[in-house]
């Protein structure tokens, strides 16, 4: 079996506290973990050929700045733990992103924090963690 940890991961103090959940976890169960940024990204269909040149232009520097300031040091803190630890930098919506990455990585589990957003703000804004609870296709463990 895999068991490799996927961890929601886009550097507030909720995703550090999952990563180091999932990072014990990990070294207790023998389990490696796949840290996971999920940048929005809508398709708007209505651009002109112009406007998306500039576009993905945006988006290979997004990836870049992602890379740097927010997975390569959560990489570097995760594997002084001694577990095995990949990244992964994608756009798209982040439940059904990371659902799509704990699939395709044959991942026994998902980790997010939860960064204590009233209720009122989860109906009006969405709630990630919640969304994952109802679409998860391995269990999902929300990190106070």
């Amino acid at each position: 079996m895999n068991n490799k940890i996927v961890v929601a991961y886009d550097g507030s103090a909720a995703a550090t506290r999952a990563l180091a959940f999932a990072t014990g976890l990990a070294k207790a169960q023998g389990s490696s973990v796949l840290i996971v940024h999920v940048l929005e990204w809508s398709p708007y269909s209505f651009l002109t050929p112009t406007e998306l040149e500039e576009r993905h232009a945006r988006r290979k520097e997004e990836i870049a700045r992602a890379e740097t300031a927010i997975v390569a040091p959560a990489k570097a803190e995760a594997e002084k733990s001694g577990v095995a630890v990949e990244t992964a930098i994608r756009y798209g919506h982040i439940a059904e992103t990371l659902c799509k990455i704990a699939v395709s990585s044959e991942a026994t589990q998902l980790v997010i924090g939860r960064d204590g957003q009233s209720s009122f703000g989860a109906r009006v804004f969405g709630s990630v963690a919640g969304s994952l609870v109802q679409i998860a296709p391995v269990p999902c463990t929300i990190v106070p």
